[in-house]
């Protein structure tokens, strides 16, 4: 290979759109920091969830413009449609990508194997069957782990979890102890796949992370200020008693800031005509979807609060991953609601502009379902938020959020059930009230740190994208061997 080669570096996103944005712009930072890098993004297509085509499709789109203009070598292809695993509704989602996953091996192996000068493979964290590809063409892998050190450590963890837990999670008295936090954790912040052992999902989770040993490393969205426990209890080995835990690089907040042209605009000309951090904005992520009957007590909840509201409203579902039909709101929120709303409130049934919303000046709150992404750009722009947590691991977010950093507020809907309206209504009250200004000072505390993280100039984050660079770079073959690849 010639000195003036790029070396590639291939990375493989679990289907989903929070996922693939999340290692995109990992991939993105690491060839600003590198420019000796090239990349190249290998996407599967899910074959339940076609209702996040259409924005995979649009991201995309804007990636390849975007990276044409600023000169940044990141090229996209789709592998070859895969049948996947037989979808029953009771199937959890960590199942079926894992299954998922599994099929698409030999496609993976294939597209890596016809390029030349692969310097790395970075894989979700639910795509560790692909490290077995990476050991089979001599190639080091990476974990590329989209949610936090504390799920990562939890992952590790889980085997001397299930020595010291061997009951089910919710059968025990007590709070955990569990390594890198400052508080003892009630059981049923655990995430959703520990509270069913017998379950396949939790089966899957454990296999991940014994996977993750065998990786080079683990690059964590996540900074130090934000979570120094956790990681720390990385550093220390205190997650896995058996063998060395692989280097965590920690190269956090790993956010898309894009403004979208025409998207939700309505939302941002709303917004600017009502008074500085006045607005609650709700929204549940891509797969947050309620019942008829809890969307109407959250309705119920924002009325009786007296606060304004941007209520980004996903249709109700019985599916996270099946396309719904169109909504007709005044058939799903209690009648009259939307005239009595009007001027305080708008209910917005679409996708919004999530980053652009809660950077306006008129937001004052986030209620969220602490999928890591919000959490993140939340925090990004200083906004504090009440818990509001629904599957996968944003119980263990929740804790987080809210108990050990201090940013949020509340936990709503964490023993499941429905969230009657008067427990909306108090969680918005806190919000917007003094407990909520407190983790404003808070959130604008992590605000600056998630800034003051990526500085070239003693930046935590920088820091940990130098030595990845570096560590891939040490790694590559001698030329001799490397040109005749």
């Amino acid at each position: 290979m010639a000195a003036s080669e790029k070396v590639l570096i291939v990375f493989l996103p679990t289907p989903g759109i929070g996922h693939l944005i999340s290692i995109v712009e990992a991939a993105r930072r690491l060839l600003e920091y590198q420019p000796h890098f090239s990349a190249l993004v290998l996407t599967m297509a899910h074959p339940v969830a076609t209702a996040w085509r259409s924005t995979v499709d649009a991201y995309v789109d804007s990636v390849r413009r975007v990276s044409t203009s600023s000169g940044l070598d990141i090229s996209f292809e789709e592998l070859p449609s895969v049948e996947g695993p037989p979808f029953k509704e009771d199937m959890r989602g960590e199942t079926f990508i894992s299954l998922l996953v599994e099929c698409g091996k030999p496609h993976f192996k294939a597209a890596i194997g016809r390029r030349a000068h692969v310097a790395a493979v970075v894989v979700d964290l639910f795509c560790t069957t692909m490290i077995d590809v990476a050991d089979e063409l001599g190639l080091p892998s990476y974990i590329f782990f989209t949610s936090t050190a504390a799920l990562i450590g939890l992952m590790l963890h889980m085997p001397a979890l299930e020595l010291a837990y061997p009951a089910e999670m919710t059968e025990v008295e007590g709070n955990i102890v569990f390594p890198g936090f400052r508080h003892t954790m009630p059981p049923h912040f655990m995430p959703s796949f520990m509270m069913d052992k017998k379950n396949e999902a939790y089966r899957w989770l454990v296999h991940h992370g014994r996977q993750f040993p065998r990786a080079k490393g683990i690059i964590a969205n996540t900074f130090a200020a934000l979570e120094p426990g956790p990681l720390r209890a990385l550093e220390d080995g205190l997650y896995l008693a058996d063998r060395p835990t692989p280097p965590v690089y920690s190269i956090g907040p790993v956010i898309s800031l894009e403004k979208k042209e025409g998207v939700g605009r309505e939302c941002l000309a709303w917004l600017d005509g009502q008074p500085p951090s006045s607005v609650v904005y709700i929204c549940f992520g891509s797969m947050g979807r309620f019942s008829a009957e809890q969307t109407r007590e959250i309705a119920v909840g924002l009325e009786r609060s007296g606060h304004r509201f941007l209520w980004a409203l996903r249709s109700p579902s019985h599916s996270r991953f099946r396309e719904t039909s169109e909504m007709n709101l005044e058939e799903i929120l209690p009648e009259g609601f939307l005239e009595r709303m009007k001027g305080r409130g708008m209910v917005w049934p679409a996708w919004a502009p999530q980053a652009d919303v809660l950077g306006h000046p008129a937001t004052g709150g986030f209620v969220t379902h602490c999928g890591w992404n919000s959490c993140l750009e939340s925090l990004w722009f200083g906004v504090p938020m009440l818990a509001w947590p629904l599957y996968a691991e944003q119980h263990l977010n929740a804790f987080e959020m809210a108990r050990e950093m201090g940013v949020a507020v509340g936990e709503l809907g964490v023993a499941g059930g429905l969230v009657s309206g008067e427990e909306v209504e108090r969680g918005v009250r806190l919000l917007m009230g003094e407990e909520g200004r407190k983790a404003r000072c808070r959130a604008e505390e992590m605000k600056a740190e998630g800034r003051r993280a990526l500085e070239a100039a003693g930046g935590s984050s920088f820091a940990s994208m130098t030595r990845l660079a570096g560590d891939i770079l040490s790694r590559q073959p001698p030329p001799s061997a490397s040109s005749s690849q």
